[in-house]
């Protein structure tokens, strides 16, 4: 197997997640946010075909859930270091093509993912922006550790640093469909899961 897929999952853990979100509606319910968005994430995951699904969790494996697939736990000081172990990882074990998700895009769906193992194909990385400036999907076809080097993480102006470096360093980039990540309450609000929370607005 030449494709690889990588899911980084924050550990359903009430009041460590959705932090910015439980500042509006409460820890138990950004904690049902969370909890909602990350099974959407394993059923689309789950659909992924031609390629492996390595679950890389924030703290401990759980291992109810992703079940048969191949789970680990992120290591590094910050959220650059904790996807450069997964993204090398993946490269020694003799992948070719690398793409990396997080659990918070309600809207990502196996068609999209597999766009972003085809784009390598052609370009050096691919990358999923969201709406905030920074992006729900990185790919690449060889380990570029400058990609994961002193980013502003979290900020608007993320994506367009890191495709700039890119270009800079002389390889190219594939970006695909613009989707909502859902950070605050105002994500929430205008999310296609919306519906399914709206006695919070």
């Amino acid at each position: 197997m030449n494709n690889l897929l990588i899911v980084f999952a924050k550990n359903i853990k009430l009041g460590k997640v959705k932090t910015r979100l439980a500042k509006t509606i409460g820890d138990d319910e950004a904690f049902n946010v969370y909890k909602h968005l990350v099974a959407l994430t394993e059923e689309s995951t789950s659909k992924m075909t031609g390629c492996d699904v390595h679950i890389y969790f924030s703290d401990v494996i759980i291992e109810t859930k992703w079940k048969g697939k191949q789970k680990f736990v992120q290591h590094g000081n910050d959220l650059g270091e904790r996807m450069f172990n997964a993204f090398k990882g993946g490269f020694e074990a003799g992948y070719q093509n690398i793409i990396g998700v997080g659990t918070d895009i309600p809207d990502l769906n196996e068609k999209i993912m597999q766009n972003g193992l085809d784009a390598l194909q052609k370009k050096d990385t691919v990358f999923g922006p969201a709406e905030d400036g920074g992006y729900y999907l990185i790919g690449m076809n060889q380990l570029l550790p400058f990609i994961f080097e002193n980013k502003p993480w979290s900020t608007k102006g993320l994506l367009d640093l890191t495709i700039s470096e890119i270009e800079i360093n002389g390889y190219n980039c594939e970006k695909l469909e613009e989707l909502n990540d859902i950070d605050n309450i105002e994500d929430l609000k205008k999310s296609s899961i919306a519906e399914k929370f709206e006695y919070f607005f």
